[in-house]
């Protein structure tokens, strides 16, 4: 019986929810209590990323050995890209009572949802779809085109919004920030929030 709980952030790309998540993992409220799952991923490492700390980098080829042995939770092709939740590392946190951080796309939350349904589940969205495109454009990194096709991708995740729990309009990072923690503590309820949430 797994004694830990699943929580679960997505949202479309330039939604600010890998920051977000990242930001969750080093607050002083929240780090005793979520541990953070490592994606195995086919894309290539940006500057700065690590292998083991940031995402697991495999080949196409391995990832697709991996997904077919059975290795995922969940795996999706994200814009040419292959990316997986380990199942057998997830299980084994959530056996050893932590709870677990993913910061997945919306078709591998259905997934996880399907197999965990009291995961904890936050939706992370811009406050405008021109504001989601003017942050993927300032990003610099992102072509033309492939602006187009997240935009896209944004409006059909966009319609998932309404079957999570909770759905944050990230306008203001710190102010995100603050109400993410106040939801998982909330959530969560265990002892290690209390001292922090319930002042």
């Amino acid at each position: 019986m797994e004694k830990g709980k699943i929580v679960i952030i997505s949202g479309p790309s330039g939604s600010g929810k890998t920051t977000l998540h990242e930001n969750l993992l080093e607050s002083r409220k929240l780090k005793s209590g979520l541990t953070k799952s490592i994606s195995v991923t086919t894309r290539p490492k940006r500057e700065g990323e690590k292998n083991g700390r940031d995402y697991i980098f495999v080949s196409p080829k391995m990832f697709l050995y991996k997904r077919r042995k059975g290795h995922f939770l969940e795996s999706e092709k994200v814009f040419g890209n292959y990316y997986g939740t380990p199942n057998k590392n997830v299980r084994d946190l959530l056996r050893a009572g932590k709870n677990v951080l993913l910061c997945i796309d919306v078709k591998g939350a259905k997934t996880v949802r399907r197999k965990f349904p009291e995961a904890i589940t936050i939706f992370i969205k811009t406050p405008s779809m021109a504001v989601l495109a003017s942050r993927l454009r300032n990003r610099g990194s992102e072509k033309k085109n492939a602006v187009k096709e997240r935009m896209e991708t944004a409006r059909k995740e966009l319609r998932e919004a309404r079957k999570y729990q909770h759905v944050i309009v990230n306008d203001n990072l710190k102010e995100s920030c603050n109400r993410l923690e106040a939801i998982i503590g909330a959530e969560l309820n265990c002892s290690c929030f209390k001292q922090s949430f319930l002042k």
